[in-house]
């Protein structure tokens, strides 16, 4: 089903069960990998231009944007709520160089990195995710937040700065799982797959 509409064409891979609504922006999709039973909504925009892996029961939410030139992961059962904003790259904003991609590279100081949202991790409205992230695996980051340092798994975040709250329960969340792998409905995305493409991003 997902690979009949021309909006779903030009991908690395590609996965089954792939909604891309027309009205999403997606470029450089030679750079992109997309699982299966993934939703991308009309008026997301994202920029590629070094590897992006998109992982199975993935959805992204209308008006968010991927962006900033660095890698970027989203593992199964992720999520990003309408408007967040995942920067993989930045202009220094210190002093360190002339700003904004108007200008020649070599008087610009930027800085890319990485995004890694991990399993079951779901992001709230309008949060903005900073390079250099790692968003642990079944953490829930609250609606407005800024995740300018990595999170631990299973937590509940939110605030500017981002801050733990408390616990996530998981017990439901992985047995779920497990019931949907067993029904022979997901096949785990392997970290061997984006390990290499993250490794170089922190180097």
């Amino acid at each position: 089903m997902g690979r009949s509409n021309e909006v779903n064409e030009g991908f690395r891979t590609l996965g089954d069960n792939v909604k891309i609504y027309p009205g999403a922006k997606v470029y450089g999709r030679e750079f992109i990998s997309i699982g299966s039973n993934v939703i991308i909504d009309d008026f997301v925009f994202i920029y590629a231009t070094a590897p992006l892996y998109i992982g199975s029961y993935v959805h992204i939410s209308s008006f968010c944007s991927i962006s900033g030139g660095g890698t970027v992961v989203f593992e199964d059962f992720s999520g990003l709520a309408s408007g967040v904003r995942v920067v993989c790259g930045s202009d220094d904003f210190l002093g360190g160089g002339l700003t904004n991609p108007t200008v020649p590279a070599e008087y610009r100081n930027t800085r890319r990195s990485f995004v890694h949202i991990g399993r079951h991790a779901i992001v709230g409205a309008n949060a903005v995710i900073l390079p250099g992230v790692t968003i642990g695996e079944g953490t829930a980051v609250g609606s407005g937040s800024v995740i300018s340092k990595s999170l631990e798994p299973w937590s509940v975040y939110a605030g500017l700065p981002a801050r733990r709250i408390k616990a996530r329960p998981h017990e439901v969340i992985l047995e779920s799982e497990r019931a949907l792998a067993s029904d022979g409905l997901f096949q785990p995305m392997a970290a061997s797959v984006f390990r290499d493409a993250l490794n170089a991003s922190r180097s």
